[in-house]
């Protein structure tokens, strides 16, 4: 486990040496306080619109600094050749592997700390109105969907040849699991066969990253989520990382390392 974490925590002093973080938290921050300093027909829910943007960039943000990350993590070890030395050590692919991807989530969790942070004192100042519990399940429930993306990416990184084109595919279908992932059973009722047993099986098999989307809670005020039901996401999410990482671990272990 020590060997996991070291090189956990050199990805996570890799990211925040950065400017991708920095760049996009000063442009959330922006953007959200010149609209919180508008007034707009004194409508005293206006703040909820205020929130629903902030958390929108959030999600925004928190995507694209995961999948960035994770999509350069071992191609730029292995183009760089310091995999080699890596492995040298009494390091396995497996190490390689779960350090790579704890070093990215544990980087996504800080900041999304710095980034829910910010949404609840913009909404804390205009309201003074702090529904932590609320907070807190969006953000865990948020960190758990980036799991599965940075798991995703991972193995994304070990079957395309370039990290920009990994990246690429990557954000094609997490943003298009988050916006049509739910509906793929509708959409399947009104397919002729065989596409409609097809559309089912990729709505049986995609991880539903919309599950981990509970924005609304915080901006309609919506009560908390059952506990039971954040565990269960919970597991679901951590399910679908293992699979991911494991495949990863599958292709590694095979794959020579000056390809």
């Amino acid at each position: 486990m020590n060997k996991i974490l070291a090189i956990a925590g050199v990805v996570i002093k890799e990211l925040y040496r950065r400017k991708d973080f920095y760049v996009l938290f000063v442009l959330t921050a922006l953007i959200t306080l010149v609209m919180g300093s508008a007034t707009f027909f004194n409508d005293p829910k206006i703040v909820r619109y205020l929130v629903e943007v902030c958390l929108l960039l959030i999600w925004v943000s928190a995507i694209a600094i995961a999948i960035g990350t994770a999509a350069r993590q071992i191609p730029a070890e292995c183009e760089s050749r310091t995999i080699f030395p890596l492995l040298a050590k009494p390091v396995t692919r497996a190490h390689v592997i779960l350090g790579k991807f704890l070093g990215c989530w544990f980087a996504c969790g800080i900041a999304l700390v710095a980034f829910y942070a910010f949404a609840a004192i913009v909404r804390g100042s205009r309201e003074a109105y702090w529904p932590m519990l609320h907070y807190f399940q969006a953000s865990w429930l948020h960190w758990m969907g980036l799991a599965v993306m940075i798991a995703m990416v991972i193995l994304g990184s070990l079957i395309f040849s370039a990290p920009s084109a990994n990246a690429t595919i990557c954000e094609i279908i997490i943003v298009g699991i988050l916006l049509l992932g739910g509906h793929l059973d509708t959409v399947a009722l009104r397919q002729p066969p065989p596409l409609d047993l097809i559309t089912y099986t990729i709505y049986f098999f995609i991880p539903h990253l919309e599950w981990f989307d509970v924005r609304d809670i915080l901006v309609h005020d919506q009560p908390l989520i059952k506990w039971w039901a954040v565990l269960g996401a919970t597991a679901y999410a951590a399910a679908y990382t293992a699979t991911f990482l494991f495949l990863a671990w599958l292709i590694f272990r095979r794959k020579p390392l000056n390809a």
